[in-house]
């Protein structure tokens, strides 16, 4: 089971940090951390992250029951995919869920986001994939997202955004800028003729240090 050292300031780190790069507006997206005992801290529910401190942060069990929160915090309402992903996949530290704008316009027309930029499968394995749809805050979220997540570092989740898998909530955090990026960048390739792929050999060879990386975090 893969944890997060000093998991608190990590997530609050991540968190403000997404908000900066416009990955998020408001009290929307989520991120969370696995700790050493198994337990995860998670950002609350309606808590804007320019004003969110460490002790705002909730901490539940493997489970999703409340541990700890200030004030009658509540957790993100997204919980669900959150534990989904850490149960499906030992190998990870930290989720992230997004609403930046390219991915989500992919999202919304459930298609794919392709490995047309070089290395892009080595840091999220290949293809990301389209979540099959389900609605917010519901189990099924986790259930499709955790599908769409095999092998790789991020999936769509259909009309909603983005969620990102990783060690650590800085690693997560990059995979959801780099998608981002990369969406925006297929975007403007279509306008053009439409991106040309990088042929699947090359792909299969990044996607193979993907995995590596993923097992063995630097």
């Amino acid at each position: 089971m893969r944890f997060v050292d000093n998991p608190e300031q990590a997530v609050l780190a991540a968190a403000k940090d997404m908000l900066r790069r416009g990955l998020v507006e408001g009290t929307a997206g989520n991120i969370s951390a696995r700790r050493e005992d198994g337990n995860i801290v998670i950002t609350p529910s309606s808590v804007d992250y320019a004003d969110m401190a460490l002790d705002d942060l909730v901490l539940i069990d493997a489970d999703g029951a409340v541990l700890h929160a200030k004030d009658g915090r509540s957790p993100s309402s997204e919980l669900h995919l959150h534990l989904a992903c850490y149960q499906a996949f030992d190998d990870i530290g930290s989720v992230i869920h997004s609403h930046p704008v390219w991915a989500t316009m992919f999202a919304v027309a459930h298609q794919p986001i392709p490995a047309s930029v070089d290395e892009f499968a080595v840091y999220c394995g290949g293809d990301i994939r389209c979540a099959e749809y389900a609605a917010s805050g519901s189990p099924d979220v986790g259930t499709n997202a955790v599908k769409a997540l095999e092998g790789r570092a991020a999936a769509l989740i259909a009309n909603h955004g983005l969620v990102a898998v990783a060690p650590r909530p800085d690693k997560a955090l990059h995979v959801t800028a780099l998608v981002e990026r990369t969406a925006q960048i297929v975007w403007g390739a279509r306008a053009l003729g439409g991106p040309v792929p990088i042929p699947d050999e090359v792909n299969k060879n990044f996607g193979a240090v993907y995995g590596y990386l993923r097992q063995n975090p630097m």
